[in-house]
């Protein structure tokens, strides 16, 4: 120590007060110096618990006014009447049908393919089910051949009894619709619409839901329709669906749907469709309602 003590008196010139002052205050400004980045490099070792904050997000999420923006309107696709087998490969796509698959249509229907009836269409390979019911009762083909006779040409006699028997609610067309008693063209393309944006109709009560239809008109549906058993809705994946297309659900406002990505964005995908009701704007009732339409598969 002294030679060190004499060693600094002769490189500082320093007198023995001073040299005494120097090695004490020596090792505290090395301590300062590096103590800072030391801290910060164990903090950064230690693991972390966001859970707090977590909490306090899904508070101000729940409570957040959300407003949907005005250029976020949402663009409807308008469906018209077409025939398959004169249809342009353009007017196909502007129904929905993908690319190959309105190539596919025009190549079967160069190799002098022809549509007779309307399910003829799902014989194209890779028909996407989903356009298949949206645009069925656009197409302009019958829904069942004709039978020819000597005399005219009349419809198989199960078709004659239409109005007799039960139909599927689920698979029904507007000509089906129309022959029941309070519904026109405008009432049965309004059912069809909001079917298809629903996802297929579960239960009977749902026609209330309906614009327009009265009870008197869900009365007589009840006595002509009925819903499959078996019926699975088309469902949407909460892990993959965007934004937009959960708010196009007619019992998931923009909201709720915001609400549900912004959750996945936090917490990553979701593992269980229960864990949905984690959402403050998500009760039991509502989870109810909802869960036929939702599922965590891709």
């Amino acid at each position: 120590m002294n030679r060190l003590k004499a060693w600094v008196r002769a490189f500082f010139s320093l007198s023995r007060r001073e040299t005494r002052g120097f090695l004490i205050l020596l090792p505290l400004m090395i301590l300062s110096v590096f103590i800072t980045p030391a801290y910060h490099w164990w903090k950064s070792g230690q693991p972390r618990d966001f859970t707090k904050e977590n909490l306090k997000l899904d508070s101000l999420l729940a409570n957040w006014q959300w407003k949907e923006k005005s250029d976020s309107i949402r663009i409807e696709k308008t469906l018209f009447e077409f025939n398959p087998n004169t249809a342009t490969k353009d007017q196909l796509i502007e129904l929905g049908f993908s690319v190959s698959l309105a190539n596919r249509i025009d190549n079967y229907r160069a190799k002098n393919g022809k549509f007779i009836i309307k399910s003829d269409l799902k014989k194209i390979y890779g028909m996407d089910s989903n356009v298949y019911a949206q645009v069925y009762t656009y197409i302009d083909l019958p829904s069942q051949k004709l039978i020819i006779t000597k005399d005219k040409n009349v419809l198989p006699e199960k078709s004659l009894s239409v109005t007799k028997e039960k139909f599927d609610l689920n698979l029904a067309d507007t000509a089906q619709l129309i022959r029941i008693y309070g519904i026109g063209s405008k009432l049965s393309q309004r059912i069809i619409k909001y079917r298809n944006s629903l996802g297929g109709f579960i239960s009977m009560n749902q026609l209330k839901e309906v614009y327009g239809l009265d009870s008197v008109v869900v009365k007589e549906l009840n006595k002509k329709v009925f819903i499959d058993d078996e019926f699975q809705p088309v469902a949407l994946s909460i892990n993959t669906v965007s934004e937009k297309e959960l708010a196009a659900h007619p019992y998931i406002k923009y909201n709720l749907a915001k609400a549900i990505t912004t959750y996945r964005f936090q917490h990553g995908n979701f593992t269980s469709l229960e864990e949905i009701k984690k959402i403050a704007l998500v009760d039991e009732a509502f989870y109810t309602r909802i869960k036929p339409y939702l599922t965590v598969n891709p």
